[in-house]
């Protein structure tokens, strides 16, 4: 099954827990998700990013848990 780039109106419904566009976007502001305003006024926010957010993404947890240490050879 092919997944959409962005939310569905529904998903985004269900995210944000509002159904006007302008209550939508300070609540995405408000979780730090980003989103963009399309030209008829509804949002588009993409899915990758929620999920980075929300750390459903395995690529973006796996470069986050990488513990850093000093170059001890450069010494």
């Amino acid at each position: 099954m092919e997944q959409n780039t962005f939310l569905t109106p529904s998903e985004l419904a269900q995210l944000t827990g509002r159904t006007r566009s302008d209550a939508q976007k300070r609540a995405l502001r408000y979780m730090g998700i980003e989103h963009r305003m399309r030209p008829d006024g509804s949002l588009a926010v993409l899915r990758a990013h929620v999920n980075q957010v929300f750390g459903g993404d395995p690529v973006a947890r796996e470069g986050s848990t990488k513990e850093v240490e000093p170059d001890w050879s450069a010494m």
